[in-house]
């Protein structure tokens, strides 16, 4: 799985940590950390309190090199590794005061997206088993795209369009806007040769639009497992077909069994149930 770029990251981080520190990036804006003596050294470890799928390594990293550099830290997993309740994730040592300054945005990064990619294996693991594929959405934390992206990676599922530049998505206001499903692929096809054209549809009639007008991907907008089952078979393989609305974990089971390509859930990525982390700290003997 590959990381969004190593300098996306760390500008990602230096706005957390700037957000926190008074809005420069300047730790000595840590009037708590100024408690302690400047050359204090410490040792840290950072543990999971549940069951997780742990994604935010290189956010971490940043976050603790961007305020002292000469932070060390060891990680005793990687990213898209299920861990258990308890795990060692990983251990530092440095500065008492670089280690507290950065511990709750690094912290914030790591409950976050791991939560994102625990949440990911745990939909996409209600599909083993079968063809069909759990997708992300758009529906991502303001800021956090390209990371949450990523920890939907980590979890087992696949990315749907990065955002609105890399891939077609014409939906009922596109369609309407355009004056119909025909001219709206036809439009598509003809600007951008090559590039995939997925048509959101709401009944059979508008599924035969789109297949005639050769949509590469057919979204089924809150279809019922009859319905779904129904377009498998009007389709017969000549598009893909993405299932969207009202996905449950009690309904995936269900779905996985009725022969689309895709199953596509804004849950992945809004439904955030950030991990229970926790980072302690010990002093050094020799401060």
């Amino acid at each position: 799985m590959t990381s969004p770029d190593i300098q996306a990251i760390r500008e990602q981080v230096s706005q957390a940590l700037i957000e926190d520190l008074g809005g420069e990036l300047n730790a000595t804006n840590d009037i708590t950390a100024n408690l302690i003596d400047e050359d204090a050294s410490a040792k840290a470890t950072i543990l999971t309190r549940e069951a997780c799928v742990v994604c935010g390594v290189a956010w971490v990293n940043q976050a603790f090199a961007i305020i002292d550099p000469s932070v060390s830290l060891t990680w005793h997993v990687q990213d898209g590794q299920h861990c258990k309740a308890d795990t060692l994730l990983v251990s530092l040592s440095g500065s008492a005061r670089a280690i507290l300054t950065a511990e709750r945005t690094a912290l914030n990064f790591l409950q976050t997206l791991s939560g994102t990619a625990t949440t990911t294996a745990f939909y996409a693991n209600l599909l083993a088993g079968s063809e069909t594929k759990i997708l992300d959405t758009r529906k991502t934390l303001p800021g956090l795209r390209l990371a949450q992206k990523y920890a939907v990676r980590c979890g087992g599922g696949q990315n749907h369009r990065i955002g609105l530049f890399d891939a077609f998505l014409i939906k009922e206001n596109h369609i309407f806007s355009c004056g119909g499903i025909n001219k709206a692929i036809t439009r598509a096809k003809a600007m951008m040769p090559g590039t995939p054209v997925e048509v959101e549809v709401e009944n059979m009639d508008e599924l035969t639009l789109a297949l005639d007008a050769g949509a590469d991907i057919i979204m089924l907008d809150n279809f019922t497992n009859e319905q779904i089952q129904q377009a498998v078979a009007i389709t017969n393989k000549r598009s893909k077909l993405e299932v969207s609305g009202n996905i449950t974990d009690e309904r995936l089971a269900s779905l996985a069994g009725l022969g689309v390509d895709y199953i596509s859930s804004g849950a992945l990525t809004k439904h955030v149930h950030a991990i229970d982390l926790s980072l302690r700290i010990s002093m050094n003997d020799n401060n």
